[in-house]
């Protein structure tokens, strides 16, 4: 009887594994953007230039109401420096008409500055900076009146006034506007997480026991 060759068995190599390769995220500034109409660029600058120069006509009004020498409220003015006295002595008025006019005329002289500042100037968006700025703004022009001009004196109620003015114009007006004529841009912080369909490392998926 002949005898039957076996062939020696063969010992099976396993494949070596290869990790998924992970896709970088995607960076928002790397998508296309869609181009700008011309309407919406000439509606823009046109925008623009109007609140130009309304702030510029805003602001010959304002050193006229609180830069003009007044000599005959030489002696009924003071210095206050204690918040809510002059608002006090504004409600106490006799005349309902008066109280209006010194307290709504301060909150109107405030309301420009929130509608104006994110519009001319993208950087002061944002409700704490726009009250920052006007009351830094507000301070400068009281302590101009009390240093320098005949018949007025610092009055810190004035600034609180006038910064709640601007509050009002920016939650009202300027926040729409600000972000219609600036729309915030995504920065390097602001990349966005990829999902598990979008580059990120696959899981590997579990054996199946028989």
């Amino acid at each position: 009887m002949g005898k039957s060759t076996r062939k020696p068995a063969t010992k099976r190599v396993p494949k070596p594994r290869t990790k998924p390769v992970s896709r970088p995220a995607r960076d928002p500034r790397d998508e296309p953007r869609e181009p700008r109409s011309f309407a919406a660029g000439l509606t823009r600058a046109l925008v623009m230039v109007l609140a130009f120069v309304f702030m510029v006509g805003f602001a010959v009004v304002l050193a006229k109401l609180t830069l003009q020498p007044s000599p005959a409220s030489v002696k009924l003015i003071h210095t206050n420096l204690r918040p809510g006295d002059s608002i006090r002595q504004y409600i106490d008025q006799p005349a309902f008409r008066d109280t209006v006019k010194q307290i709504g005329g301060n909150l109107v002289l405030g309301v420009p500055f929130g509608i104006l500042l994110p519009v001319l100037f993208p950087k002061t968006r944002g409700l704490l900076r726009v009250v920052l700025v006007t009351a830094v703004v507000m301070v400068l022009v009281e302590a101009a009146q009390g240093a320098i001009v005949e018949g007025r004196a610092f009055d810190i109620d004035d600034v609180i006034l006038n910064t709640t003015g601007a509050l009002v114009g920016y939650l009202l007006l300027g926040r729409r506007l600000g972000r219609a004529l600036h729309p915030r841009r995504h920065h390097w912080w602001q990349r966005r997480q990829p999902s598990d369909g979008e580059g990120g490392a696959r899981r590997p998926r579990k054996r199946e026991t028989a």
